[in-house]
């Protein structure tokens, strides 16, 4: 990323998590209700955990922000972990009486999760809790006060998103890459938020199954972005390809295991002539008969929609436990269960926006530059008039 940076801080079960998004042009109007709409979607989703009823998250700005607008310095938010009260003593930055902390000690690793590779990485396997609590996807409401954010810079510029699970574990409700049109249905407030909300009562149904057996369930959402300009991103260095930046993003969310851009995996099964997308020139511009290509060619956006789509695997905290060994004393046994979810899916379409969010607004304001969002308009406006010819945007900036 050259214009935006994102950092995080906290730990699940610590007061609160920070979010400090550095890059911001000044004078960008931002709606609080906003925020928190995303917040609260992140928190939704038939098959979470009991944390969901305590936990009620909004944001709180300490920094960069002065009456509803940026000032240009680091934006710094805050998101309150409500309980904190039930693990202030365990949790406690300076209390140093060990005697309270081991009680909730973990020292038998979670196969898929942090625990034992994060344990050797910094030394600390005698307490793996120091590992799992940053690893925790509780840290995904920080990314999402963040993603929310540069939403609203995209919106400014008619960029707007769609996203659903299109499968939950060997359930499928949307067989390959989305279309614009097929995320139409989809209803925020459905137990599974997918396209087809009318029909989720089979797959509410699988998640009660596997919550009885002690399993977990993982699946994949899929995302479509319409508005985007042609000509975003690099075609010359590795690292500023923006499918290689989505990538990496969208991996770095806890659970993802795999990315695919555009038809993905299923283009590799055909012959050239069925794996692009022709030109014709329409009363819109410069258009494609299809877009195997998901919006990106070169690593550079081309002007049709993007889409993509993530891959979870099941969460890794199972209530019946997984094999594993006890590092204090060697001895075999299962993984302690913590309240955890079944499955997560259903908020994963806000997780996934929101990173996506953030690569495409470094992405504009790369393009556009601009220290002040008066300069970044202008900016816009004068990028519209040179593609005019090709590509026409969806709507000016409000």
């Amino acid at each position: 990323m050259n214009r935006l940076r994102m950092l995080t801080g906290g730990e699940s079960h610590g007061p609160k998590l920070t979010t400090i998004l550095e890059g911001l042009p000044a004078g960008l109007p931002l709606n609080r209700a906003s925020i928190d709409e995303m917040l609260r979607r992140r928190q939704h989703g038939f098959g979470r955990g009991g944390r969901q009823r305590i936990e009620h998250d909004t944001v709180e700005v300490t920094g960069g922000l002065r009456n509803g607008r940026t000032l240009g310095s680091p934006l710094v938010m805050h998101v309150e972990n409500r309980d904190w009260a039930n693990w202030s003593e365990v949790m406690d930055p300076w209390e140093v009486d060990q005697s309270k902390a081991g009680e909730r000690s973990v020292t038998r690793p979670r196969p898929g999760h942090a625990d034992y590779s994060g344990g050797v990485a910094t030394d600390q396997l005698e307490d793996q809790r120091n590992v799992l609590e940053r690893a925790s996807a509780r840290e995904t409401a920080a990314r999402v006060a963040a993603g929310a954010v540069c939403c609203q810079l995209l919106e400014r510029f008619g960029i707007e998103m769609r996203s659903a699970v299109l499968a939950l574990g060997s359930h499928t409700i949307l067989e390959g890459a989305p279309t614009w049109e097929d995320l139409a249905g989809v209803d925020p407030a459905s137990p599974l938020v997918t396209p087809r909300p009318n029909d989720e009562e089979p797959l509410v149904e699988a998640v009660r199954s596997v919550r009885d057996e002690g399993e977990t369930l993982g699946g994949v959402v899929g995302l479509v972005v319409r508005g985007m300009p042609p000509g975003l991103g690099s075609y010359v260095h590795w690292d500023r390809k923006l499918d290689g930046c989505l990538a990496q993003a969208i991996t770095s969310i806890p659970s993802v295991k795999a990315v695919a851009l555009g038809e993905g995996l299923e283009v590799s099964r055909r012959v050239g002539s069925l794996a692009h997308d022709p030109f014709i020139l329409g009363e819109n511009g410069l258009e494609r008969t299809s877009n195997y290509a998901g919006g990106l060619e070169g690593g550079v956006t081309n002007g049709s929609d993007l889409v993509l789509r993530a891959f979870f695997k099941p969460i890794s905290t199972l209530r019946r436990g997984l094999p594993s060994v006890d590092l204090e004393t060697g001895e075999p046994g299962n993984t302690v269960w913590e309240r955890s979810d079944v499955t997560a899916i259903g908020a994963a379409p806000v997780i996934l926006e929101s990173m996506a969010a953030l690569i495409l607004a470094d992405a504009l304001l790369e393009t556009l530059g601009g220290q002040a969002i008066a300069d970044v308009d202008t900016s816009w406006e004068t990028y519209c008039a040179r593609v005019a010819r090709w590509w026409t945007p969806k709507q000016k900036f409000q």
